[in-house]
């Protein structure tokens, strides 16, 4: 019977998930890093076919371990290569239900209380960046953020775009040189045109220049075109740069520029009174993005988007669904005014790392993730064979090994296991871009690190 089945299921799902969490972690850490594979090797070592017969729940833990067993390790003290890394515990709490309650987050008849904690948090991010007051939506990651950001900018704009399409004028866009790739692909999904994208020269540090910027919208408008937003980049993917905020937003308010802050890496300066004078202006955007996934630890996804003034969100998402939106008040039934219909619940996790560390303790992540950063700096300073790209204005450190290829270097590291560390063009130079995202790395990880890269370096296969 079904009621039987449900009983050997709540019996069963406690112990395989202790087993399978159990089996996982102890596995990373008897080998923190793996040596990379390529993928027509990885096939051949695994069995990912689907048929008939099924298997048992035992046999698909053991599957699954098996599985974790060959993928890369994001939270160990090896991996350097993105802008997040670690395991925030209470979060994975948080994630744990999430999936085991698998509420949708569009209703309040189908989530209840949780969307209260996704408004809680919402309130709680805008004030720690001077948007009181603002409205805002969880999305599926930073990429989607901007999206929907730039979608709203152009509905601002051009409010008959959304039902009678593009105007005869050339909407025009603004953004960084070094901006998230994710700005094109948004400037080509929502009709605006990639070529309309402005890509403005970045200075010396890889910021924004505004003269550059007020030069191209007033050439543009000469030109007969239409400029309507700006997006600036707290925290650029690989120089971690922070494009200067306040004469952006003096531009934008002479010109009439909606002005959306890309802080998918840098917002969360905002939480550390060290370094949130790097955000100066933040509080002028009209919209933001920000990924709590990256420097606060909590698992992917979890990515917000801001928007100042309220009811915007609803203007250019909202559609008719009689199906779903047929009770409550429409301020606890989100889905009115996010892209998502059917969307996972992001915010619990989010709320569970807060509640365990508190204001004070999601400020001494970042702190903590900046002191590890001065760390290596002083490291590679202090060492003759490396050169300092630039002083890092974030938690990401651009060097190179004199003599070696940075490309070399990171695969090889990759290739043996040792560590997963990533390479960017800075200033038309391939370079080593080590991120410092994980707090529960120490000092002596990052030597070693250090060392293993002028290891390989030294190797002749390396060059």
């Amino acid at each position: 019977s079904s009621s039987a089945a449900s009983d050997v299921y709540k019996r069963q799902l406690p112990a395989l998930v202790q087993r399978l969490l159990e089996q996982v972690l102890a596995d990373e850490a008897a080998h923190p890093g793996l040596p990379q594979v390529s993928a027509a090797e990885m096939e051949r070592r695994l069995d990912l076919e689907l048929t008939d017969p099924g298997r048992s729940l035992e046999q698909v833990v053991d599957e699954l371990v098996h599985l974790a067993s060959l993928t890369p390790r994001t939270t160990t003290h090896r991996f350097f290569n993105q802008l997040f890394a670690g395991r925030n515990e209470a979060a994975v709490l948080g994630e744990v239900l999430a999936a085991l309650q698998n509420v949708s987050m569009y209703t309040w008849k189908a989530a209840g209380p949780q969307i209260l904690v996704e408004q809680a948090l919402l309130r709680h991010l805008a004030a720690k960046v001077g948007l009181e007051g603002s409205e805002g939506s969880f999305q599926a990651g930073g990429s989607l953020s901007n999206l929907v950001a730039l979608h709203v900018a152009r509905g601002e704009a051009f409010p008959a775009w959304r039902d009678e399409g593009p105007p005869a004028a050339r909407p025009t866009l603004y953004a960084s040189a070094e901006c998230h790739y994710s700005v094109p692909k948004s400037a080509g999904l929502l009709g605006l045109g990639r070529q309309n994208l402005r890509r403005v020269e970045v200075d010396e540090a890889g910021r924004l220049r505004p003269d550059l910027l007020a030069r191209a919208v007033t050439a543009d408008r000469e030109a007969g075109r239409s400029p309507f937003a700006v997006v600036a980049t707290a925290g650029t993917t690989v120089r971690g740069a922070f494009d200067p905020l306040p004469e952006i937003a003096d531009l934008c308010a002479e010109e009439g520029l909606w002005l959306h802050v890309d802080g998918a890496f840098g917002a969360s300066l905002a939480l550390s009174p060290r370094h949130r004078s790097r955000l100066e202006g933040v509080e002028r955007a009209d919209s933001l993005t920000w990924d709590l996934h990256k420097m606060m630890g909590v698992p992917l996804p979890c990515s917000v988007l801001l928007v100042r003034r309220p009811g915007r969100l609803r203007r250019e998402l909202e559609e008719e669904a009689t199906y779903l939106f047929q009770s409550d008040e429409d301020r606890v039934n989100p889905g009115l005014e996010n892209l998502h219909c059917g969307r996972r619940n992001d915010a619990l996790k989010l709320w569970a790392a807060w509640r365990r560390h508190g204001d004070a303790g999601m400020a001494g992540r970042v702190e903590r993730l900046f002191e590890l950063t001065a760390h290596v700096v002083a490291r590679i300073e202090a060492t003759p064979s490396l050169r300092l790209t630039e002083p890092p204005p974030c938690i990401n450190v651009c060097f190179e090994v004199d003599g070696a290829d940075s490309r070399a270097v990171c695969r090889r590291l990759d290739e043996e296991g040792t560590a997963k560390v990533g390479w960017g063009m800075v200033k038309g130079r391939a370079v080593i871009r080590l991120v410092c995202a994980n707090p529960e790395a120490d000092e002596a990880d990052l030597d070693r690190l250090v060392d293993e890269i002028l290891r390989v370096a030294a190797e002749p296969a390396s060059g």
